[in-house]
């Protein structure tokens, strides 16, 4: 597969060339024959690497933790899309997949480490999307943004002080920890929002949907207990507020707020 990428410049070259001698009307070249070859070749390039950029492939990464003791992950995507998760190997901090240009910034102050994706670093024809892998044991504030790209985001096993999630365009799907101190935020303005929570887990979820909005709530779990206010079925037993395990607000305007 190397051989074949790197046959890419070669291509540009030699296309580069029939259309300069086509200028000089050195040769009669009809540029609608063309087309499909364009098509072929885009088509190609996206089956061996799922990215139409031509020299800017998702490329994988992995930073040790080192005396880090907490964390906080930022991430503005743009129209690539996210995928987060528990990282399994010990030692590291974060390891994943990333845009090219786009390894994550790291900044640590007083054993606490900021890293920070940015879409603006990197080439706009590359698509690969950003895997990322977080350490489980140490806290992390996560906000991440796009204004196209889709969020899947599965903090499961982490430790999580607050999470900030939000698209334009795109869905937002996440997993819940069983606890957070912080208030999680999932918003999509025309995309679903997908909340799951752990079998066991108090939650309060603060629902904003516009005109064209839904809510659709499992009801063997979750009881609104007023105008915009769900509360799993444990939690309303119990309507105290300082008993809850998560404090979630979910907001679209035209998509669906799914809770399970």
């Amino acid at each position: 597969m190397e051989r074949v990428l790197r046959l890419w410049p070669l291509v540009l070259i030699i296309v580069g060339v029939v259309l300069l001698l086509d200028s000089f009307l050195l040769i009669n070249l009809k540029l609608s024959v063309l087309w499909p070859l364009v098509i072929v070749l885009v088509g190609v390039q996206l089956l061996l690497r799922g990215d139409v950029g031509l020299s800017w492939q998702a490329q994988t990464f992995g930073i040790t933790r080192g005396s880090v003791q907490s964390a906080s992950l930022e991430v503005e995507s743009g129209e690539v899309d996210v995928q987060v998760r528990a990282l399994r190997k010990p030692g590291r901090l974060i390891a994943g997949q990333y845009t090219s240009r786009s390894r994550p910034a790291l900044s640590v102050r007083n054993n606490h480490a900021a890293l920070k994706l940015r879409r603006g670093q990197t080439w706009w024809p590359s698509l690969a999307d950003w895997d990322l892998g977080l350490a489980l044991d140490l806290p992390w504030g996560v906000l991440i943004s796009s204004f196209l790209g889709q969020l899947d985001v599965d903090l499961r096993g982490l430790q999580v002080e607050r999470a900030y999630l939000s698209s334009g365009l795109g869905s937002v799907t996440l997993a819940c920890p069983d606890y957070v101190p912080g208030p999680i935020f999932a918003r999509s303005t025309f995309g679903d929002v997908r909340l799951s929570l752990p079998p066991d887990s108090r939650a309060a979820i603060r629902i904003k949907a516009g005109p064209f909005g839904r809510v659709r709530a499992d009801q063997a779990r979750y009881v609104e207990v007023e105008p915009g206010l769900y509360r799993t079925i444990e939690s309303d037993e119990t309507p105290d507020q300082e008993t809850i395990d998560l404090d979630i607000t979910a907001s679209t305007v035209f998509g669906s707020i799914y809770l399970s």
